[in-house]
Formats: C-alpha cells, structure tokens, sequence
C-alpha cells in the first residue's frame, strides 16, 4: 500500500504524452517515442523506473517536458538551442514563457479595442 502512495505522484509515459498533447497526426494515437527521444536528448529528463523497467514521471520531469516542447514546437527552437536555453538560468525561459504570454493578452485587448471601434462605425453609419 505504501508502494502505491508513493506511485501516486508519478505518471507514466503515456500519461505524460496525454497531458503534453502528443499525438501522431497520422495514426491518432499517443506519440510517446516522442518522450524517449527527449529523455535521451535531454539529461534534464529522469524518469523513475519502477517495476517491469515502465517510466514514470514526477512533477519536474513533466515542468521540463512542457519547456522542452514549447521551446521546440512554440518557439521553433533547434535542439542544441533548447539544451543551451535548459543548462542556463530557467528564469531565462520563464521570462520567455511570460513576456510571449503577456504579448497574447495585448494582442487580445488590442482586437477587442479594433471590434468595439468596428461596431461603434456600423451603429453610427447603419
């Protein structure tokens, strides 16, 4: 019983593809090769390995998952550019994370601001 309040706080390879959104666009299904390939390329990455050699993945491993994906996928990122942006200060990139998060909220405020404008033209000239 202890075993599996220990267990409880780690996610498996397929959870953790799920929670990133990794699929195969061709096939639909979850695209955990994805995963072992980062493990690999990324010593940031340690997974627990439990019974039957299966993965598991705490909190920190998946935070890192999660930079490591939006660094390549989001930002168009190289491989050696996300290990160099990982092996500097993670502030770096959370400064990354929030100044792009920030720019998406002024970017809406913005639209919202031109729709308001749009609507006051068709109501004044309709």
């Amino acid at each position: 019983m202890e075993q599996n309040k220990k267990n409880s706080k780690y996610k498996t390879i397929g959870q953790v593809a799920k929670i990133l959104n990794l699929i195969n666009k061709k096939k639909g299904t979850l695209s955990t090769h994805t995963i072992r390939f980062w493990e690999k390329e990324f010593k940031q990455i340690k997974p627990k390995i439990f019974t039957g050699q299966r993965r598991y993945y705490d909190e920190d491993s998946i935070n890192i998952l999660k930079r490591i994906k939006y660094l390549l996928k989001n930002k168009g990122m190289t491989l050696n550019g996300v290990k160099k942006a990982l092996n500097s200060d993670n502030s770096d990139i959370d400064e990354i994370h929030n100044r792009t998060i920030n720019q998406k909220n002024i970017f809406k405020s913005k639209v919202k601001k031109i729709k308001k404008i749009i609507e006051n033209l068709r109501i004044n000239n309709g």
